[in-house]
């Protein structure tokens, strides 16, 4: 498979910004993310923690180093960056231009979950430049958003998306949760079916993980009752891959969807291993070759700022080393239907280790779950869907090869 690839050059000024924004009405009971619960009452408007927040995003922001080149992706993200008030959301943007600069085509993507906007609102944020947004809608039937532990309701989906296409929001894309628990194969089909109703330009598909820290990791097992098989959660995956694809969309990542022409610009930074600025509490950033976390805590976050502010900036994490580039490349960019070119492996790798990668991945080729390059413009890539599900046994065998 022919792709366009440049190798990640661990010098190089990121141009993509990831904004943590961790506030929730309460969180939900598969999530481990790093958030800060509020209730349903507050929002940007209301709440002074969200205020304080914002306030101590942006001196990390005014802190923090610029290239040459300004930014041409911002994404959104966390939490739920739709509690934010437009004052707050502008207020971001503003230092993050002043700071960066910002492309006239940029992108700039925003996560909201039904029921946390309003009409005024979404035309605010549009008209401040937001020109993507991401629906987390997880599922369509009361009963699995009940067991999810989600704030919105069936009917705060519906009246999501009237928002969106009243605010002239033509870019969204719908989040889906599959392998929850009691969930069947015939929900999962109608939950597919009733977000393509909706003609979404993309589309997030996401098996359940358990996490030990998090309600459900409490309550269940992986692959115990009532969560489905490990035989039905890749039923269901194939079956998303089968249905979404019937109706015109690119399956161009694992988990990830999308009409011709509506992939997600920032989201490709992380999967080509490319640098980008991670801001806010428990984001990671990839700058000159160091991959520096967060804390998960607003208090912690707060004294940490306040460390890098004391240092002008200056962060004493270790760079990548070479073999965890090219590890990290591989873990990426294999998620991508494109796969990793030939030519990138080249670029970061001796011609030995290249040889030793390519030979501990023929018998995955016999298998057909990937597609090895015989010149330097092809590219490793995994099958759809087999490749893709398999991918965690793939990428195990990469280690134990590379890094034994």
């Amino acid at each position: 498979m022919k792709i366009a690839q440049p190798a990640p050059i661990a010098s190089a000024w990121p141009t993509s910004a990831y904004i943590h924004i961790p506030f929730c009405r309460r969180r939900c009971f598969y999530c481990d993310f790093p958030i800060s619960v509020i209730g349903d009452r507050k929002r940007g408007e209301t709440s002074l923690a969200i205020a304080d927040y914002v306030d101590l995003l942006c001196e990390e922001i005014e802190i923090t180093a610029s290239g040459p080149h300004p930014l041409k992706t911002i994404f959104f993200g966390g939490g739920t960056p739709s509690l934010l008030s437009a004052l707050q959301l502008e207020q971001i943007l503003q230092c993050l231009e002043q700071q960066f600069g910002l492309e006239p085509d940029i992108e700039i993507s925003i996560e909201m979950d039904p029921g946390t906007f309003s009409w005024p609102l979404m035309r605010q944020f549009k008209t401040l430049g937001i020109t993507r947004v991401s629906l987390g809608v997880q599922a369509f039937t009361e009963e699995l958003l009940q067991v999810c532990g989600r704030s919105h309701t069936v009917t705060d989906i519906d009246d999501a998306i009237a928002i969106l296409h009243q605010a002239g929001i033509t870019n969204f894309g719908l989040d889906l949760i599959s392998g929850l628990p009691n969930q069947t194969l015939d929900q999962w089909q109608a939950n597919l079916e009733a977000a393509l109703a909706l003609e979404p330009t993309h589309l997030s598909t996401y098996d359940l993980v358990i996490e030990p820290t998090t309600v459900f990791g409490k309550k269940y097992q992986p692959g115990m009752q009532p969560l489905p098989s490990d035989e039905t959660a890749a039923q269901m995956y194939r079956l998303a891959a089968t249905t979404l694809t019937a109706a015109g969309y690119d399956h161009y990542e694992i988990s990830n969807y999308a009409r011709p022409g509506y992939t997600c610009r920032h989201n490709q930074v992380y999967w080509r291993n490319n640098p980008y600025y991670g801001f806010g509490m428990g984001a990671t950033s990839y700058v000159h070759g160091q991959r520096v976390s967060r804390p998960r805590t607003r208090k912690a976050y707060a004294d940490w700022v306040k460390r890098l502010i004391a240092t002008q900036g200056q962060m004493d994490d270790a760079v990548s080393s070479d073999l965890d580039i090219l590890l990290e490349t591989l873990m990426m960019g294999l998620r991508l239907a494109t796969g990793v070119s030939l030519s990138t492996l080249q670029d970061l790798a001796s011609p030995q280790i290249v040889d030793t990668l390519l030979q501990c991945l023929a018998p995955y080729q016999e298998q057909g779950w990937l597609q090895l390059p015989h010149h330097p413009e092809e590219a490793i890539c995994l099958t759809d869907p087999d490749g893709f599900l398999f991918s965690n046994t793939i990428l195990t065998t990469i280690w134990q090869a590379l890094d034994p």
